[in-house]
């Protein structure tokens, strides 16, 4: 039968490297679904993803700086849609399949949790066996949406979502799933100098100049600059790579920002008080599992009374748990 699904399907074989996944080689989903006439398999996953709720939560997840007051500040959500640009961009121009790319990078943040990475921080240090997001995100998409079902996606949609963020000696087992590890760091780094900038916490000048002698001056010199690295380091080649002096620089600048902005700024100052509500929000519900919706209270039939609650709690966005901390633990009477 003739298909628009077809057709893509096609010009995948035309138009792709031969290191590209091609939709139609999908390891494919844990049960199968009904066909689709009109979108390939990686096609498909891209919609359940941008469908799901844990997406739309995305919104209103911290990705630096906490609940700020401005409009103009990164959420989860928008890192995420800057890292699919950049995926996108990368795949584009090393001929690998965009629509592959855009789904992991639509996934990869899925399970992160309220106040970005001080809360996972802390569920890891509370759940048994630790908390990673990354982990937590394909968690998601294989039980925690649709109450139980996930949303069934291929095998490299997944496998792409849960590699994301291991060390760059782990290669995920496709091309676009190794596009993610690099586009997510290309995006943060620089658009959360950008926040930084604008927070008047960090000024240009004051970065280090041999990094932007090598990178560039400005956040699209730089993000050009790692993206035309990378594509020229590994057009036509069976890996992921960026050249010495580029790769250098990049880490060098995120170490800048580790030592400046993630760990040494005003823009954490908040985050030992959104860290205790968390922690006091896990313990009340370890104590009173029953207070939980009712679908949560049905995995822990299967899963450890901590990895639910943390299922629960990490699925907050920062707004939600500051109301919950208030319904918990302030007084109604008090409450303004």
């Amino acid at each position: 039968m003739n298909t628009y699904k077809n057709h893509f399907i096609e010009i995948e074989k035309q138009i792709l490297s031969k290191y590209a996944s091609l939709s139609c080689n999908t390891k494919g989903r844990d049960y199968p679904i009904s066909e689709d006439n009109l979108r390939t398999e990686y096609q498909r996953d891209r919609d359940r993803i941008i469908h799901s709720k844990a997406f739309r939560r995305l919104k209103h997840k911290t990705q630096v700086f906490l609940a700020p007051d401005g409009d103009h500040y990164r959420t989860r959500l928008t890192h995420t849609l800057e890292v699919s640009q950049i995926a996108r961009t990368i795949a584009k121009a090393l001929r690998l399949n965009e629509d592959l790319v855009e789904a992991i990078a639509l996934g990869h943040d899925l399970g992160h949790t309220p106040f970005g990475h001080a809360g996972e921080k802390k569920l890891n240090e509370l759940v048994d066996g630790g908390f990673e997001h990354a982990k937590q995100s394909l968690r998601v998409v294989e039980l925690l949406e649709h109450d139980g079902q996930g949303l069934n996606l291929t095998y490299e949609v997944r496998e792409g979502i849960v590699s994301h963020n291991q060390p760059f000696t782990n290669t995920p087992v496709t091309l676009e799933g190794e596009i993610i590890k690099y586009a997510d760091r290309f995006a943060y780094i620089n658009h959360d100098i950008e926040d930084a900038i604008f927070a008047d916490i960090l000024s240009e000048d004051k970065l280090p100049k041999d990094i932007c002698d090598v990178l560039g001056h400005t956040k699209g010199e730089r993000i050009n600059t790692m993206i035309t690295d990378i594509v020229n380091t590994s057009f036509d080649k069976p890996y992921i790579n960026m050249s010495k002096p580029i790769f250098e620089a990049t880490f060098a600048l995120h170490d800048f920002m580790y030592k400046n902005i993630y760990t040494n700024s005003c823009a954490k100052a908040d985050e030992p008080k959104a860290v205790a509500m968390l922690e006091q929000i896990f313990d009340y519900y370890m104590k009173n599992p029953n207070q939980m919706p009712q679908y949560y209270q049905t995995l822990l039939d299967t899963y450890k009374i901590d990895r639910v609650v943390a299922d629960y709690v990490s699925s907050f966005t920062d707004q939600y748990c500051v109301r919950k901390f208030e319904e918990l633990f302030i007084p109604s009477f008090w409450k303004k």
